[in-house]
């Protein structure tokens, strides 16, 4: 379980980081931080509509150097020497934003609908808007509101056939 120094320093950089990255056209989506001996290792996870490239990896990652080490001085994120890793969120990446959602159009998802007592529903994501999201359940459409929407919860398809 994470410190409360290391739950403040993470704190701090997404405050530092978030616009830093938003200027490169992407977003925030998460910052750890962990001791790897007498180093930290700054893990910084991004995300934009279409993916997240190599390109795309270098030019996050040159500009959060930058403003990590312009930080460094003053802040209370960390002392000494730091390791950064830039990454893109992994398919176990839990659905909590519209834009996940968004971003997962196309994809089968399951999902808790309805809150603690709902149900649990596996379908796949046609499509996004304002209200919510449209899931393809056993081939019928089904239009479920933002605050009926739990954490879902992307399904790894190894053999998904046609034209899904």
């Amino acid at each position: 379980m994470p410190s409360a120094r290391a739950n403040a320093t993470a704190q701090h950089l997404l405050e530092v980081l978030a616009p830093v990255v938003s200027a490169t056209g992407h977003d925030l989506e998460d910052v750890n931080v962990t001791s790897a001996g007498r180093r930290s290792l700054v893990r910084v996870v991004v995300d934009a509509d279409g993916g997240v490239d190599l390109d795309a990896v270098a030019e996050v990652s040159r500009v959060v150097s930058e403003a990590l080490d312009a930080d460094a001085p003053g802040g209370p994120a960390f002392a000494g020497p730091y390791v950064l890793e830039v990454t893109s969120p992994g398919v176990d990446r839990p659905l909590t934003e519209p834009r996940h959602w968004r971003r997962a159009v196309g994809r089968l998802v399951q999902v808790r609908v309805g809150g603690a007592d709902g149900e649990t529903v596996t379908g796949r994501v046609r499509a996004t808007a304002g209200e919510g999201v449209a899931l393809e359940i056993d081939g019928t459409t089904r239009e479920i509101g933002w605050g009926e929407l739990g954490s879902g919860k992307v399904q790894v398809e190894f053999n998904r056939g046609g034209d899904h």
